[in-house]
């Protein structure tokens, strides 16, 4: 069986350049709303039907939370769904936003 890899917020960023892939973030909808990385899809139980019809279980999926923990049981998850290539960023989004660009609403 498949399982997920955990990757660094580098690893992230240079998976992220390529194409396709999907970056999913799993924080709640205030956090997400707040500030999340341009492009994320905010993955949550409401959106989990929509995601799997949109994204290809090809597609490589990396999974972000506040801090790289709850990431990888959404990962481990993702993978029992059929999806090939799932990834949890360790540190998640805070780690992420103090090196590297994001979407802030104000």
């Amino acid at each position: 069986m498949t399982q997920f890899t955990r990757i660094s917020i580098q690893q992230a960023a240079a998976l992220l350049k390529q194409s396709p892939v999907c970056l999913a973030d799993i924080r709640d909808a205030g956090s997400y709303n707040a500030a999340h990385v341009a492009g994320a899809y905010h993955l949550t139980n409401d959106t989990l039907s929509q995601f799997t019809q949109s994204v290809a279980k090809d597609t490589p999926v990396l999974v972000m939370c506040y801090h790289g923990n709850s990431s990888q049981g959404a990962a481990n998850y993702l993978v029992s769904l059929g999806y090939q290539s799932v990834y949890s960023i360790d540190g998640g989004f805070e780690s992420w936003r103090h090196v590297y660009p994001f979407t802030a609403t104000v």
